[in-house]
C-alpha cells in the first residue's frame, strides 16, 4: 500500500532510493529546503507500507511579471512540477499518477490556470504517461531537447494556455522569464 504525505525535513536524508536513478535531477539540499518552506503543499512524498520513500513530487506556483504580459510566452499564475520521481523498482504501479494528481489538486485549490512540467524528448515513457493524464506538449525548448507539457486546470475552461501542435512550437531560452 502506498501512502502520500507532505515532505518533512528528515525525508531529505531518506530519498536516495529515488535520487540515485540516472533520470532523476538532483539538487543541492538548500533547493529542497526552499521548496519545503515556500510551497509545502506542493512537495509530496510517497511511502510504501514499510515507511520507505519510493517517490516524490515537488513543485511551485508562479507567474511572470505583469510587464511581460505582451509576450507570446508570458506565463500566468500556474503550477510547475520541478521534480517527479519514483524509485525504479516501484515504477509502472501508478505512483507517479497518484503524486501528479495530488499536485494538480493542490494547484487547482490555489486557482492556477494550468500545471506545466518539462520532460526530455527522449523520455518516451514519461511523455506517454503525461499524455494519458491530459498533459499536452505546448512548446519544445531549443536550448535543451525537452517539451514544456501543460494540463489546464478548472480555471482554464477554454484551454486558453494550451497550444495545439506544441511539439512544433520552439521557444528559445531568452524568450522565457527566469525570475
Amino acid at each position: 500500500m502506498t501512502a502520500l504525505r507532505q515532505c518533512r525535513m528528515t525525508d531529505l536524508l531518506r530519498m536516495s532510493l529515488c535520487n540515485l536513478d540516472p533520470l532523476t535531477e538532483n539538487y543541492d539540499v538548500h533547493f529542497y529546503i526552499e521548496y519545503m518552506a515556500r510551497w509545502p503543499s506542493l512537495f509530496t512524498i510517497a511511502e510504501n507500507s514499510d515507511g520507505q520513500i519510493i517517490g516524490y513530487i515537488m513543485g511551485k506556483l508562479e507567474e511572470d511579471p505583469a510587464y511581460l504580459s505582451f509576450s507570446n510566452n508570458h506565463l500566468p499564475w500556474h503550477g510547475h512540477v520541478t521534480a517527479l520521481t519514483v524509485a525504479p523498482q516501484y515504477r509502472r504501479l501508478g505512483i507517479a499518477r497518484l503524486l501528479t494528481e495530488a499536485f494538480e489538486r493542490a494547484c487547482d485549490n490555489q486557482n492556477a490556470w494550468f500545471v506545466d512540467l518539462f520532460v526530455r524528448t527522449s523520455n518516451d515513457r514519461a511523455i506517454t504517461m503525461y499524455r494519458k493524464m491530459g498533459e499536452n506538449p505546448t512548446s519544445k525548448s531549443a536550448g535543451e531537447d525537452a517539451f514544456d507539457m501543460r494540463k489546464p486546470m478548472r480555471r482554464d475552461k477554454n484551454r486558453k494556455h494550451i497550444r495545439k501542435n506544441g511539439e512544433e512550437y520552439r521557444i528559445n531560452p531568452e524568450d522565457v522569464y527566469h525570475g
